[in-house]
């Protein structure tokens, strides 16, 4: 535990201004420094750095912090990393609670000096007169010189126990260790890397942590493709993303961060003069890599291979992303073209053709959309139901429930337009087709004004009823969510009406209801004047039969006009076909209408006997109370 005098102790050693000078131009404004802002682009510059008080500022984005605040965001140092690094500049010495963690840090620093020896000799190799066919595999990989200078590259020759002798000074086990060399019980420890193009792989401190090679001899078929470092203690594939200490400065400049599949990606991208990039190791992308990123941008993008191995790792690491999203905080997705990696890209078309891709990702929800679409076939209705329970399986995996309320009706809408499309007209029917005997073709639409007429009536009574579901669902929120699929059906055309179920629908999921909530609002809607037919708007009604009533209200509501529009709709079309199928199809939407009405009278007769019972009770209730008086 850091105590806060020696924390303070440490900003006063560190010049802030020096700390910042390293990655940002500093001119002198009188007492403070200024410069353009590097957490946002601008041409006036409204950074800036007062060492006296030991804080920067921003006066465009509000970005504002001392010294480990700088470390943190600007470079995307952990905190207790940040603390180091500036504690080792002051000369101060970090207080150590732990002993045996004081010890395991000590053979840590050790170990840091194993992985620079190894690179330092990795390197030299690639210069050496053996390293010739490596460097001729870089030339040929677009890759020159100084790009390779600049990541660092090397080679391991194809020779077991080479490394052994090259880092003599340390102890085998130290190499063993650190993943150099690989023990096998009762054998001589041998390299790891061998005959392989080596890259290191550094830790947000530019400390060398691991390493990864990639085969040089493509003859090799036994041997995989790319090899990386074991998970050692100073290496964690899952907790590393390659050339984060690299990107982390220039994302915060161009506020985007890109992840690639591979560190080959990353080093041709830098080559076309895309730097903010970095990639996983070996694996797909995990949770603890989705927060590094997040750490430093709100939303990653993630580009992936245009081929079937690229659409699954994108949807990977989408749905490893879905239980960790909170507000701010998501992915965004580019899928290259069909075959081609980022190298291959830029090559071929230039790196105007990868930003062009890079200024348009997809949204995880797109993402999650489109997969789900085309993950399997979509013909029959089974079919599409199970693309619908694999949506709702992925929305259940959201933990933050706004973010899954809005998910789930954002992703229901989608489907719904899919599954249910508007059926196109059909064409007029030969000739010759209206001399089919009278019997069928019964249920004669009614006469326009009578069914003007009849619509207008019902178009108030429905306006009617949605004020009363409306504020029944206010009243009894708990049964929002057992009618929310129907709400989403309805649009009223009234524009308070279509807020109004909104409310209710961004409700349904969270249900954090309180005086403040929006859902509150409704209640002032005006109440239906026949108030007394709907027991769940009345103050002493039974829970059960208030929610049952709610219940018959929504179907009233939403189910009758969808009826109706398909019983029109089925008329006409059998008056223009005269198709027996069309018949029968007219004749089962009447009957589901009559049957619908039959229901909703009943219920409607059921409350009115109640409140008839009820009225009698209180009316011999109250003549009772009048004869006691009287004796």
């Amino acid at each position: 535990m850091l105590s806060p005098q020696w924390l303070d102790e440490l900003r006063t050693r560190v010049t802030l201004s020096s700390v910042i000078m390293r990655t940002t131009k500093l001119l002198r404004a009188g007492h403070e420094w200024k410069a353009c802002c590097p957490f946002h682009d601008e041409k006036t510059p409204s950074f800036t750095v007062n060492d006296t008080k030991g804080f920067y500022h921003c006066f465009g984005c509000g970005a504002h912090g001392d010294v480990i605040r700088w470390m943190t965001d600007q470079r995307g140092l952990a905190f207790m990393d940040a603390v180091k690094e500036l504690a080792a500049e002051a000369g101060m010495e970090v207080p150590r609670a732990d002993p045996r963690e004081a010890a395991r840090a000590e053979r840590r620093a050790s170990l840091h000096d194993v992985m620079a020896a190894a690179q330092d000799w990795f390197r030299r190799n690639l210069s050496s007169p053996e390293g010739r066919s490596a460097r001729e595999y870089l030339e040929k990989r677009g890759i020159g010189p100084d790009l390779a200078a600049r990541f660092g590259f090397g080679l391991a020759p194809d020779d077991r126990h080479a490394i052994t002798k090259a880092l003599g000074q340390f102890d085998k086990a130290m190499l063993v260790e650190t993943g150099l060399l690989i023990e096998v019980e009762d054998k001589e420890p041998y390299a790891r890397f061998r005959g392989r193009l080596m890259l290191p792989i550094h830790d947000p401190r530019e400390r060398i942590v691991g390493f990864g090679g990639r085969i040089l001899d493509a003859s090799a078929t036994d041997a995989p493709k790319y090899l990386n470092s074991p998970d050692t203690p100073l290496f964690d594939k899952g907790r590393t993303l390659y050339n984060l200490h690299r990107a982390g400065p220039v994302s915060r400049k161009t506020n985007r961060l890109i992840a690639v599949e591979g560190y080959m990606d990353v080093v041709a991208l830098a080559g076309a003069g895309i730097e903010d990039v970095v990639a996983p190791l070996g694996t797909a992308l995990t949770e603890n890599q989705i927060e590094l990123m997040w750490r430093l941008i709100d939303r990653p993008i993630l580009c992936f291979d245009g081929d079937a191995a690229g659409r699954r790792a994108a949807m990977r690491a989408a749905v490893r992303a879905l239980p960790l999203l909170r507000p701010g905080k998501s992915l965004a997705f580019v899928t290259l073209p069909n075959g081609l990696d980022p190298d291959d890209l830029v090559r071929r078309e230039g790196a105007a053709a990868m930003e062009r891709l890079l200024a348009e990702p997809a949204s995880l929800l797109d993402t999650l959309w489109l997969n789900e679409r085309e993950a399997a076939p979509l013909h029959t209705p089974e079919d599409k139901a199970g693309l619908k329970a694999r949506l709702l399986a992925h929305v259940d995996a959201i933990a933050h429930q706004d973010i899954r309320a809005l998910y789930k009706r954002e992703l229901l809408e989608r489907f719904s337009a899919f599954a249910f499309p508007p059926r196109p007209p059909r064409a007029a029917p030969p000739q010759g087709r209206w001399n089919r005997a009278p019997q069928q073709r019964s249920a004669v639409p009614l006469r326009p004004e009578a069914r003007s007429k009849l619509l207008s009536s019902l178009a108030s009574a429905n306006d009617r009823l949605a004020h009363a579901v409306i504020a029944g669902l206010a009243r009894w929120p708990g049964e929002l969510n057992r009618h929310a699929d129907a709400l989403a059906r309805y649009r009223p055309a009234d524009a308070g009406l279509s807020r109004a179920v909104d409310i209710l629908l961004d409700a349904a999921e969270s249900l954090e209801i309180d005086e403040s909530s929006p859902i509150k609002e409704l209640e002032s809607l005006a109440e239906p004047p026949d108030k007394a037919r709907y027991s769940f708007l009345t103050e002493d009604s039974d829970p059960q039969a208030a929610r049952e009533d709610l219940a018959e209200a929504v179907a009233l509501l939403v189910d009758r006009p969808a009826l109706e529009a398909a019983l029109a709709a089925a008329t006409a079309r059998f008056e223009r076909t005269l198709e027996d199928a069309d018949f029968n199809e007219q004749q089962r939407l009447a009957r589901a209408l009559r049957s619908f009405d039959e229901r909703h009278r009943q219920t409607a007769r059921r409350r009115a006997m109640a409140l008839a019972k009820d009225m009698v009770a209180t009316a011999s209730g109250e003549a009772n109370g009048d004869e006691q008086e009287m004796d």
